[in-house]
Parts: C-alpha cells; sequence; structure tokens
C-alpha cells in the first residue's frame, strides 16, 4: 500500500527511472526508520521498476540470466575506473551490507540496530563521496539494478581475486 501511494505521487512529478529511484531509496530510508517488510517491499519494487527501465534502454538485449549477470559485471567495472572511488567501494559496500543484515535483524533502536544503522550510513557516504568527487559519475544502481548484487560480488572479487578483469571473472560465476 505505502509503495503505491508513493508511486502515485510521483507519477505525477517524474519519469519512471526516476519513480523507481525514488522507490528503491524510500526502501533504504524506510529500513532506517524501523521498516522492515515495507522497506524490502519499497526497495523490491524501485529494483522491478528500474530493471525494466534498463530493458528498454537495451532493447537489443537478449540473453539469459547469464548474459544480463556478466553484463551487470562489466557495467559495474566500467563505471568504477577511479582507484580511490574503487577503494572507497570496497570499505563502504561491506558496511552497507553488514549494516543492511543489522538493520533487518535487530530490534529497531536499540544499540546493536543503531550500530548497524551507523555502519549502513558511512558505507553509503563513502560511496557517494568516491562517486562525486573521483568517478564524477552516477553509482552504476542509477542505470543498472543489478549492481545492487554486482557490486558485493564485484568487491569481493577486488578483494579476494586479485582484481581480475571483469569479463574473466563474469564468466566464472555466470549461471548456467
Amino acid at each position: 500500500m505505502l509503495e503505491k501511494l508513493v508511486r502515485d505521487a510521483l507519477s505525477k512529478m517524474v519519469s519512471d527511472k526516476t519513480q523507481s529511484l525514488a522507490l528503491t531509496a524510500a526502501g533504504m530510508g524506510s529500513l532506517l526508520m524501523g521498516g522492515k517488510l515495507s522497506s524490502i517491499g519499497l526497495f523490491a519494487s524501485g529494483l522491478q521498476g528500474l530493471e525494466v527501465e534498463w530493458r528498454k534502454a537495451h532493447p537489443d538485449f537478449q540473453g539469459g540470466l547469464a548474459e544480463r549477470w556478466a553484463e551487470a559485471i562489466r557495467f559495474y567495472d566500467e563505471t568504477h575506473q577511479d582507484k580511490t572511488n574503487r577503494t572507497l567501494h570496497i570499505v563502504g559496500i561491506p558496511l552497507i551490507v553488514g549494516g543492511t543484515v543489522g538493520l533487518l535483524l535487530w530490534t529497531p533502536f536499540g544499540l546493536l540496530w543503531f550500530a548497524s544503522a551507523a555502519s549502513f550510513t558511512a558505507g553509503w557516504a563513502l560511496n557517494f563521496v568516491g562517486h562525486a568527487f573521483f568517478e564524477k559519475r552516477a553509482p552504476a544502481f542509477a542505470d543498472d539494478p543489478l549492481s545492487f548484487v554486482a557490486g558485493p560480488v564485484w568487491d569481493f572479487q577486488q578483494l579476494f581475486g586479485g582484481g581480475r578483469p571483469a569479463q574473466a571473472a563474469a564468466a566464472e560465476i555466470t549461471v548456467h
């Protein structure tokens, strides 16, 4: 219900892609306000809309899941070329993932929940600083919703895979 209200209000003002980005952000904001199921619903609705918009923007894409995943990893790598931005992401993304898990697990507004909220917020701050001041381009998820998953996988590859080229790493991870 909340996502319908938000989408209806946004539909009068902005594009479908902007609406989907706003729903995704609203999901993250709701998580920081103690919401759990509503957060997941808003976030999932936003991601679904972003994927629809991605497919509209890439009408020639005909691949399956494996090809779509390889494209997401390639795009993520392409949009993270600055060394400082990459370092900030290697620190920031684990903070976001850990913070998200904690926000979903812990009772809202308890000590562990606040620690998770701080981790989540610090991770996003590092990523946005990296894009604003070093990469000088929008975060990848603005153009490819799979970046929310590709980012942590890419980080893992950078940390433990020796920073292998995206194409080789994507080929190893593809789903058959």
